[in-house]
């Protein structure tokens, strides 16, 4: 029986398959620009070739996965403010299997309780416009996005003076949230936690 590759090993393959790409080693040469050829010869395709090399090789990547029921689950730890929490939240090069989606939803309501803990009297910003822009909300408004949606995540960004802690609100598959590639089926929202007075950065 052949070996069936670990998460971990999955996301280290697409490490190397990444920057193998990035260093011009993997082209997919037939990719054209314009579709035009007398256009295309004059417009530079190696970019594009690198990146849609990358982009077969993680749906293959993807296919493994759904055929051997590898996981996209990793664990995370965050520490804020002397409190801690271990989450999973899906590799972002990899996918969701169902399973996943149960660990996901099962872990929602501790993401969602440690960054309130957290988070208590920073003020609170709701991103839109792909994070380009943010919106002063309530406590009140992120209660009612927490229970729109079906799983959660953390991020952290924190030096010295400042600390922002990003709740994701999810739905769907996590893979298509992120980009907003999904919506309305997947999608996710982002509140911003910041000490008063300052605005968000992440």
């Amino acid at each position: 029986m052949s070996k069936v590759y670990t998460t971990q090993e999955l996301i280290q393959v697409l490490a190397a398959e990444r920057q193998a790409c990035l260093n011009g080693k993997r082209l997919k040469l037939e990719i054209t620009v314009s579709g035009n050829p007398v256009i295309d010869q004059f417009i530079r395709t190696d970019g594009l070739q690198q990146f849609t090399a990358y982009q077969d090789f993680k749906a293959a990547i993807h296919d493994y996965q759904k055929e051997n029921q590898v996981s996209g689950i990793i664990w995370r730890e965050v520490t804020v403010k002397g409190k801690n929490l271990n989450y999973p939240e899906v590799n972002t090069d990899l996918i969701a299997l169902s399973s996943d989606l149960e660990i996901l939803k099962a872990a929602k309501n501790s993401i969602v309780e440690f960054w309130f803990e957290v988070s208590m009297g920073m003020d609170l910003y709701l991103s839109f416009n792909n994070s380009k822009q943010y919106q002063q909300i309530l406590t009140s408004d992120v209660e009612r996005i927490v229970q729109r949606t079906e799983w959660a995540s953390l991020c952290k960004w924190e030096n010295s003076s400042f600390l922002e802690m990003i709740l994701q609100l999810g739905w769907g598959k996590p893979e298509e949230a992120y980009y907003k590639r999904g919506r309305p089926g997947s999608g996710s929202e982002y509140i911003h936690a910041v000490n008063p007075g300052n605005r968000p950065i992440g």
